[in-house]
C-alpha cells in the first residue's frame, strides 16, 4: 500500500511539474517574441514610455522572450486614421499594430470584426481586482468583454485662481465654501459681475459634461439609450442654475479651454480636466499688458446642491491585436507589468493624469506626493486622492454616435446662449423657460 501511495503521489508530482513546465513554454527566452506597439504619447510622457520599454525589455522581457518595438508615434487623430485603414480594410492600409493606444470608440470597430484581445481572458479576476474598478469599467463593450486596458487616466477637477478670489473675498465676504457647489459658483458669479464692473468668474471647458456629470449627480441619465435626452426636472435645473449669470454677463460660455481666459485674468475658476494642470501658469497678463503673479488651488468637483459626489473619468488605454497566441499572450504580460503601481506612477508622474491601481492611490500616491517637485501637480494630485476617497466615477457611453450627440449639444448650448446674451445686452426680453425649450427641440 505505501509503494501505491508513493507511487501515485510520484505521478502527480510528474504531472504538476509538466504542467508547469507546458504553461511556462508559450514564451521562450531563446526565441524571443517582437511585438509591434504604436501610441500618442508626446513630451514627457513619450520620454517616460521610452524608458519604462528599454527597461522591461532589458529586464522582465529578457527573462521571458519578449521584445517590445515602437514603430509608429503620433497625434491621437494620425493614428485614429491609421487604425480606421486598419479595422475598413482600406487599400494600402498598413499592418496591424500588436498594441495600439486609443479610446473605447476606437474599440468598438475592432470588437465587432473579432480583431482585438479580449482581456478577460488573460487576466484573473484577482489581477483585475488590483485596478480601479471605474477606470477598468470604461474598457468594456456591449459584449461585456474588456477590450481597452486602463494605463493613464483623467477626472475633472477646480481650478481657483486664489489670488483673485481672495481679493474679491475680501471686499464683498465671499466665501471659499460656496464652489462646492454649482449653485454656490451661480451666485458668486453674479457677486462677481457687479464687483468686477463687468468680469466673469466661472467657465468650463465643456458644458456637456457639465449636463453629463449633473445628471448623474442628480440620480438621473443625459442619456435615453443612444440618444440624448434632455426632458424632466432634474436638466431644467441644471440649465436654470447656469442659464441666468451666463446671460447678463457673470459666466463665461467660451468657444475654447477655460485656461485661456484664466491667463488673462478673465476668470477667477473653471472646471477642465485634471490633465490640463500644466496650462495653468503662475502669471496672468491683462490686457493692457500688467503681469502678476497668481496662484491657484485646486479643488474636487463641484457638485449640485442634494447632488452625489460623483465625476467623469475618461482615458485612452492599450489594446491588443488578436491573433498569434504567443503575442497575445505577451502583449498581455507586458501590460501588466507596465501598469503595475511602481511603473505606472512613473509613467504618469509629471503630468496631470491619474494612476490606475488601487495600490497607487491607497498606498503610494502620499509618499509619491513628497517626491513631487511641480507644485501645481502636487496640488492637482492632492485633491483627486481626496475625490478617490469619496467620490463614485463614471465615464461616457461608447456608442457610436456619442461624438456627434456631444458636440452638437455643444454648439446648440453656445448659440443658444450667445444669442440670448446678445439679446439681453440689445435691452430685448429673454427668459430661461423659453432658452431651455429651443435647446430641448
Amino acid at each position: 500500500m505505501k509503494k501505491t501511495i508513493a507511487l501515485i503521489l510520484t505521478l502527480i508530482l510528474m504531472l504538476s511539474v509538466m504542467l508547469t513546465g507546458c504553461s511556462n513554454s508559450i514564451l521562450d527566452p531563446k526565441d524571443p517574441v517582437t511585438l509591434t506597439m504604436w501610441h500618442n504619447y508626446g513630451g514627457e510622457m513619450q520620454s517616460t514610455m521610452d524608458y519604462l520599454i528599454d527597461q522591461f525589455n532589458a529586464t522582465v522581457g529578457k527573462e521571458k522572450g519578449i521584445v517590445i518595438n515602437v514603430t509608429a508615434i503620433s497625434s491621437s487623430s494620425e493614428l485614429n486614421k491609421s487604425l480606421d485603414m486598419i479595422a475598413n480594410g482600406d487599400p494600402g492600409a498598413p499592418d496591424m499594430p500588436d498594441i495600439f493606444t486609443g479610446y473605447p470608440k476606437v474599440a468598438i470597430q475592432f470588437q465587432e470584426k473579432g480583431m482585438l484581445v479580449n482581456f478577460n481572458d488573460y487576466f484573473t479576476e484577482e489581477e483585475l481586482s488590483a485596478y480601479v474598478e471605474d477606470f477598468v469599467a470604461e474598457g468594456k463593450l456591449s459584449d461585456g468583454g474588456l477590450y481597452v486596458f486602463p494605463i493613464a487616466k483623467s477626472t475633472e477637477v477646480l481650478y481657483v485662481n486664489q489670488t483673485l478670489f481672495d481679493r474679491f473675498s475680501a471686499a464683498t465676504g465671499a466665501k471659499m465654501e460656496d464652489l462646492a457647489t454649482f449653485e454656490g459658483i451661480a451666485r458668486l458669479s453674479e457677486m462677481y459681475y457687479e464687483y468686477s464692473g463687468g468680469k466673469q468668474f466661472y467657465g468650463a471647458d465643456s458644458w456637456f459634461n457639465f449636463a453629463e456629470v449633473g445628471m448623474a449627480q442628480l440620480g438621473g441619465s443625459i442619456f435615453n439609450g443612444e440618444a440624448l435626452s434632455l426632458e424632466g426636472d432634474n436638466f431644467a435645473h441644471i440649465f436654470n442654475t447656469v442659464y441666468t449669470p451666463a446671460v447678463e454677463g457673470g459666466i463665461s460660455v467660451y468657444d475654447g479651454y477655460s485656461s485661456d481666459l484664466s491667463k488673462t485674468g478673465d476668470l477667477v475658476c473653471s472646471t477642465g480636466s485634471s490633465a490640463g494642470i500644466l496650462f495653468y501658469g503662475d502669471t496672468i497678463t491683462y490686457k493692457d499688458g500688467t503681469v502678476e503673479n497668481v496662484e491657484y488651488s485646486i479643488l474636487p468637483y463641484p457638485t449640485f446642491e442634494n447632488g452625489s459626489k460623483t465625476a467623469l473619468q475618461r482615458g485612452g488605454g492599450l489594446m491588443v491585436a488578436k491573433g498569434d497566441e504567443k503575442k497575445e499572450y505577451a502583449a498581455c504580460e507586458f501590460i501588466k507589468w507596465l501598469t503595475a503601481s511602481e511603473q505606472n506612477m512613473q509613467f504618469i508622474d509629471e503630468t496631470g493624469y491619474l494612476p490606475v491601481t488601487k495600490q497607487a492611490f491607497e498606498n503610494d500616491m502620499n509618499a509619491h506626493l513628497e517626491t513631487i517637485e511641480n507644485a501645481s501637480v502636487k496640488k492637482m494630485l492632492t485633491s483627486v486622492l481626496s475625490m478617490y476617497e469619496e467620490y463614485t466615477f463614471f465615464s461616457a457611453p461608447t456608442y457610436s454616435s456619442f461624438d456627434d450627440d456631444s458636440d452638437g449639444f455643444e454648439e446648440d448650448f453656445f448659440k443658444l446662449i450667445t444669442d440670448d446674451r446678445n439679446a439681453f445686452l440689445a435691452g430685448e426680453p429673454v427668459n430661461a423657460e423659453d432658452a431651455l425649450a429651443k435647446l430641448r427641440k
